[in-house]
């Protein structure tokens, strides 16, 4: 649990886009009268004690040219789940994976959201990713239109 003020203004600058600029954490750091150096030595302890699990750059894969893309729904057996759920995580075309509760009327528990440069291509990742985790039912729901792209933000 985050208690810190300074930890939760390093929080919210590291969920939001960093300055372009060679020392991004330089504004931060006087605003909160410390250093860099504490910023980054705070970052290192969050990473460590589990609370801050990654950071990175955030692709937008339409403007990259990944403009296929679909969200599959995949019937699992439940005694398969994390094993198909581990299988299809490792897929890099793969950027979410959930197991989700679903009505008993609706058998597709797994889903996954999967990012192809064309149509062709993602008709042939999502008959890889079936032959490799061994799940030949699905529906492949296709997305049309964008209408919100945004990481939630905790702080």
């Amino acid at each position: 649990m985050i208690d810190d003020t300074i930890e939760r203004h390093i929080i919210g600058l590291l969920q939001g886009d960093l300055p372009l600029q060679s020392h991004p954490f330089q504004d931060l750091a006087q605003a909160l009268g410390i250093s860099e150096q504490e910023i980054v030595a705070r970052v290192q302890a969050l990473e460590k004690g589990g609370i801050l699990r990654r950071w990175g750059a955030v692709l937008r894969h339409r403007q990259a040219g990944y403009v296929a893309n679909a969200m599959v729904a995949w019937k699992v057996l439940p005694e398969r789940a994390d094993e198909v759920g581990q299988i299809m995580a490792g897929f890099v075309e793969i950027s979410h994976c959930y197991l989700r509760q679903v009505p008993e009327t609706f058998a597709y528990s797994m889903f996954a959201m999967m990012h192809a440069r064309n149509e062709q291509q993602l008709v042939e990742l999502v008959e890889r990713v079936a032959e490799e985790s061994g799940c030949q039912e699905y529906l492949v729901i296709r997305s049309l239109k964008e209408f919100k792209k945004a990481s939630m933000r905790y702080v």
